[in-house]
């Protein structure tokens, strides 16, 4: 048998159950259809306009609109109950208060009826409210581990500056909407830079300045192309362009270089500075043709990655190259090995990346040599001797 206290629901009434042991299984008190889903479903089925239930046909309208009424007022009740209502604790000083009004403990539902909270706060609750300052880092903390962030953060120059101007506001400061980022804050960072830009535009237009394409393939391969301008200002970024299918094409860069040069000043620019790929050799030489004041520039970094790669092939530097990167990948699969490393060397690292890999090979053969004394001292030690890794061809 259902419990009396769930039959405070006036569905109840216009129905029944099939079976005095199931609570879920329904007939319908109009058209004696079996409704599975217990007295919800049974509502939805008398109401009407659910996907989940057949409307009943045979439900009069003082029913249909009797259970709306309880439905609606229910779902305001629940809103009312979730509220959290602010109490100031200087208030609690008076007893007398005024007739008519309600008191902070009663909710008053849209029916005029009023109902009491299950809880509320008290004015022993002052002393026990804990300091905003330690809530603020308590919640700071949560958002840190939640979000995985870097502690670093914290370095940043405009990081105390922030938390001072959050400080300035009341305690419930809100924090912009989606669409106030995507709009209204996006458009005063953009006028931000356009008024950033006009101070380097008029520095350009003074002494001149350098363009500069800098290509690189991100994670899914593609060849983006950024172009910088540079002068004494500082470098300023002005745009990116998806280069894969045409980053081999010499024509096509020389267009892409031209119409950045337009778009910058021809009579601003001084030189333009690119990696030395055949394509980019091809588009300077087209671009000095019909811009002949423009110089060309190769990037150093890859003049010196190119230099580096023609030492490679000198058959005993690749030599000595591969047994020293086969030496440190050896050492750094093994995290007990590189361990003893760390003991003898004095923490000190063989692997240091660079921009270029075969920069990378260069000095990691530099950190070895750098450490080899060390290195002959832990190969020569009873640790390594009594070690599986020395057993290992």
């Amino acid at each position: 048998m259902a419990d009396e206290s769930l039959k405070k629901d006036p569905t109840w009434k216009y129905g029944r159950l099939q079976n005095d042991q199931d609570i879920n299984t329904f007939v319908c008190g109009f058209c004696s259809k079996v409704i599975k889903g217990g007295v919800y479903r049974l509502k939805q089925h008398l109401v009407g306009g659910y996907r989940n239930a057949t409307a009943c046909r045979k439900c009069s309208d003082h029913v249909n609109e009797e259970i709306k009424d309880y439905t609606t007022k229910k779902k305001e009740i629940k809103e009312q109950r979730n509220l959290i209502v602010d109490i100031d604790v200087q208030d609690y000083g008076t007893e007398d208060e005024d007739e008519g009004s309600v008191g902070v403990n009663n909710i008053v539902t849209s029916s005029g009826s009023s109902l009491k909270k299950p809880r509320q706060k008290g004015p022993m609750d002052a002393f026990f409210t804990p300091n905003p300052e330690t809530v603020v880092q308590n919640k700071k903390n949560d958002k840190e581990k939640q979000t995985s962030l870097n502690a670093a953060y914290k370095k940043e120059t405009s990081f105390a500056p922030m938390i001072e101007s959050i400080g300035q506001f009341v305690p419930r400061l809100k924090p912009p909407t989606y669409c106030e980022l995507r709009v209204s804050c996006l458009k005063k960072e953009l006028e931000a830079t356009n008024e950033l830009m006009r101070s380097h535009k008029a520095e350009w237009a003074k002494v001149g300045c350098t363009v500069m394409a800098d290509e690189w393939t991100n994670r899914r391969n593609r060849t983006l192309i950024n172009f910088l301008v540079n002068s004494l200002k500082g470098a300023m970024f002005i745009e990116y362009i998806n280069a894969s299918s045409y980053v081999k094409d010499g024509k096509k860069m020389f267009e892409l270089l031209d119409n950045f040069v337009e778009r910058i000043g021809e009579a601003n620019v001084v030189q333009v500075v690119t990696d030395s790929a055949s394509a980019n050799v091809m588009a300077e030489r087209l671009l000095k043709v019909k811009r002949p004041q423009l110089i060309w520039s190769p990037c150093a970094a890859h003049c010196l990655d190119l230099m580096l790669e023609d030492i490679d092939k000198i058959s005993n530097i690749r030599k000595a190259l591969k047994r020293g990167m086969e030496i440190t990948n050896f050492i750094y699969v093994h995290p007990g090995l590189l361990n003893m490393m760390r003991r003898f060397t004095n923490q000190k690292k063989l692997v240091r990346l660079a921009k270029t890999r075969f920069a990378t090979a260069c000095i990691t053969l530099s950190s070895i040599h750098h450490q080899k004394n060390n290195l002959r001292k832990m190969c020569t030690s009873d640790e390594w001797k009594d070690s599986k890794w020395s057993k290992k061809q």
